[in-house]
Order: structure tokens, then C-alpha cells, then sequence
């Protein structure tokens, strides 16, 4: 009976592997600039904690969750997004005691969401975010955007867009709410049944759906802009003066407004424009969200953050042609002739790899001529030789396979002399 893989998800072979574990150094050494700490949350938990605080209009909870029902009959769900599960943590840690605020995290692992697999989007998942929590001033915004285009950049990604918007405090979302209601209600028999469900609810998603975008009422939609008040207005200019003092581009979007309920004030996507990438051009979204924490039961603790996909990361670092130049050679391999020789390199290979030095030696029982083969496969630098002859005289032969020069070394100095020479290459 064959068993294969679940639709949607991906097996991650050495080979591809390193591309993600250097993508994911570039992050976390970012991060650490950044002064981020690393937060890990459990890859389940309570179904309550995203139906009320990514909301019920969305896509996620609506369609694309998978839940469960476990012994103890309680309704479980795998996270399909990090900021919620932060945020609870946040709250049930009493991290906002922390004299060091704001809380500056940031995690990495896999989501989970039922949708149509495509290029670069799997049901399973992996995201990389970042999470400030217990600031409101505008430069908290800018450093998370800064941080984000800095590890596109260091990524080496050059066709990236930053577009912004700000969808206002609670009383401009209000009056904006209103205008939406009063600009889509006349005609809303034409909109999808997700729109007309989203009219009352939510309407600032209907700008959000992708299948009633070409509406002619879609263009016409009243702009979160023109209903900022004084505070949202002046917040989300000095945003925009600190991306400006950052040399970070941007382009303003009214219509951006991300596909989750808890977000206020700054929203922002990265998008990329590499030829090929595909229809869906976003990388990143992300966004302030000032009530989450209260609406937890915490204390009213405003925060921002953002998200990517490490996969949807990848995908434009191909589409962009980006070469990364990656040293994947082994330091030195192992070749024994003999059954003497060959026992003493399981003790030898041990001691190397305890000294740092990246060593291997034959578990085929090959012959000589296909060790070195075998060496040559590995790239590896130097291949160490050792006979029942020379074992005896504790001596080894040592090659360095780049000049093709060898010479004969005490065997209790094969460490050290490795050492020297790889430190001098």
C-alpha cells in the first residue's frame, strides 16, 4: 500500500533545506539587532481564541481552519496565524509586567489553512513574524517596517513595494463604517453572498474581496482617508516621516485593509513585481492592532507586527534570479584501507567533529579508489589516509584535494594541522 503526502503540504529535502535554515539565520540575526526574542507557541489551541480575535468575517475562521474535537470534547483548532497565539501568551504570562517594554518577539513555525494549494501557498505552512506589544508611538510602526524591508533586502530582494494605509482609530473606523454601509447597501444584491454577509458585520472586508474587485462600486468607495480624526491623521503622518527618514519607499493604498478584524492605525503588505512570480504578489502583511490585548483581558496594550512565508519568500528569491553563494564542502573525509585502519577512524572521526572540524569516512565498506570518489562527491577540502602501515607508525597522509599536495603527518596531530589549514583557507 503506497501512502503519499497530504495535498498541500511539501517535503522540505536536503538539498532545498539549506536554503530555509539560511533564510531563517537571516531573520533571526536580524531580529537580534532589532533586540527581538524568540517566542514559541503551541501549534493548537482553543478554537474561541481565533474566532474572537481574527474575527468571524474572515475568510480564516469561516473556511479556511482546521478544527478539532479532542477526548476531553473540547473544540481545538492548529494556529492558522501567529498573533493571536502571541498575544494570548502576552496576556497569560503577564508579560506586560515586564519592565522592559514595549515586548519585542518574534517566532517562526508552521500554520495551518484549508485553501487551494498554488505556487508558493501550502495548507501547511511556514511564517515568520514579528510582534511589539505596549507601544504606541508612531517610530515602534516604522522600526517593524524597517526591520521587515531589512530582511527582504539582506535576502537579497530588490523588486519589493512597501504600500501603507491607515485604517484609523476606533471613532474614524466607525465613521467610515458608516459611509461603506450607506455606499454599498443599494446595489449589494450584486456583490458575492461573502459581501452581502460582511455589509453589517464588517463592511470594510468587502473591499478586501477579491471576487467582486472590478465592481464599478469598489472604485467608488469611500477612502478611510477622508474619515481619519486629528489623532489618526497625525499618527499616520508620522509614520510616514519616520519611513522617509529611514530611505525606506512606500506608496499610500486606501483601499489596503488586510484580511484580519483586529487591525487599527498602520497596515501595511509587501508586495513583490518579479517577473513570474505569479498573480499573487504579496509577501508580507502586517498591521497595528491597539484592542487585541484588552479584548484578551489584558491591559490596554497596543501593539503592531507582521507576517511572511518563508515559502513565498523562497518563491521570489527564484523569481527574482537571486544566486546565493553557499559553501557546502565537507572539511575532511576519512579513508581507511584495512580492517585495523577502518576500526580506529570511528574513535578518529569523533574526535575531529568534537573540535568543530565537519568530518565523514566510509559505512559501505568501499575500496579505496571508491572512497575518494566518494570524497570527491562531498567536495570535500582534505582527505585523510589511513593503512594498518601507518597506524602502526601512528602516521597519516594527509591531501589537500583543491592543490593536490600531501604530506605525511603524526596521527595525533592530524587535529591540530587540520585546524591551521582550514583556518588558512
Amino acid at each position: 500500500m503506497s501512502v503519499n503526502i497530504p495535498r498541500g503540504t511539501q517535503d522540505i529535502l536536503p538539498g532545498t533545506v539549506e536554503k530555509w535554515q539560511r533564510l531563517e539565520r537571516i531573520a533571526t540575526d536580524i531580529c537580534r539587532t532589532y533586540q527581538y526574542k524568540e517566542i514559541r507557541t503551541p501549534i493548537f489551541e482553543h478554537t474561541e481564541l481565533f474566532q474572537r480575535n481574527v474575527g468571524n468575517t474572515t475568510d480564516i475562521v469561516q473556511k479556511e481552519m482546521y478544527t478539532f474535537t479532542d477526548r476531553g470534547d473540547r473544540s481545538l483548532t492548529l494556529r492558522p496565524e501567529g498573533t493571536a497565539a502571541v498575544v494570548r501568551s502576552f496576556v497569560e504570562n503577564k508579560m506586560y509586567g515586564d519592565p522592559n517594554q514595549p515586548v519585542k518577539l518574534y517566532y517562526n513555525g508552521p500554520m495551518f489553512r484549508y485553501e487551494r494549494p498554488q505556487s508558493g501557498r501550502y495548507r501547511q505552512f511556514v511564517q515568520f513574524g514579528v510582534e511589539a506589544i505596549g507601544s504606541e508611538d508612531p517610530a515602534i510602526d516604522a522600526e517593524v517596517l524597517s526591520l521587515v524591508m531589512d530582511i527582504y533586502r539582506a535576502a537579497g530582494l530588490k523588486k519589493i513595494e512597501l504600500v501603507v494605509n491607515s485604517l484609523g482609530d476606533q471613532e474614524s473606523r466607525q465613521a467610515h463604517r458608516e459611509a461603506l454601509i450607506n455606499h454599498f447597501e443599494p446595489q449589494i444584491g450584486e456583490f458575492c453572498e461573502d459581501c452581502q454577509s460582511r455589509l453589517e458585520k464588517n463592511p470594510l472586508r468587502i473591499l478586501d474581496c477579491k471576487k467582486d474587485r472590478e465592481h464599478e462600486l469598489m472604485k467608488t468607495a469611500p477612502s478611510i482617508l477622508d474619515y481619519l480624526n486629528d489623532y489618526s491623521r497625525t499618527y499616520f503622518e508620522k509614520v510616514q516621516s519616520y519611513l522617509t527618514a529611514l530611505d525606506i519607499p512606500f506608496t499610500i493604498d486606501p483601499t489596503l485593509v488586510r484580511g484580519l478584524d483586529y487591525y487599527n492605525h498602520t497596515a501595511f503588505e509587501i508586495m513583490s513585481s518579479a517577473e513570474g512570480f505569479g498573480a499573487i504578489t504579496t509577501l508580507c502583511g502586517g498591521g497595528r492592532y491597539n484592542g487585541l490585548v484588552s479584548q484578551m483581558g489584558g491591559p490596554d496594550a497596543p501593539g503592531i507586527g507582521f507576517a511572511f512565508s518563508m515559502e513565498r519568500l523562497l518563491a521570489a528569491i527564484e523569481a527574482e534570479g537571486v544566486e546565493w553563494q553557499t559553501d557546502d564542502r565537507l572539511d575532511c573525509y576519512l579513508v581507511s584501507v584495512g580492517e585495523k585502519a577502518k576500526d580506529y577512524t570511528v574513535k578518529l572521526l569523533h574526535d575531529l567533529r568534537l573540535e568543530g572540524i565537519e568530518a565523514e569516512r566510509d559505512y559501505q565498506n568501499r575500496k579505496v579508489k571508491a572512497q575518494f570518489k566518494a570524497a570527491d562527491r562531498v567536495q570535500a577540502r582534505f582527505v585523510a589516509v589511513l593503512g594498518e602501515d601507518e597506524l602502526e607508525q601512528n602516521k597519516i597522509n594527509l591531501k589537500d584535494m583543491e592543490t593536490g599536495e600531501q604530506e605525511e603527518i603524526p596521527l595525533d596531530e592530524l587535529t591540530s594541522t587540520l585546524l591551521k589549514k582550514l583556518e588558512a583557507k
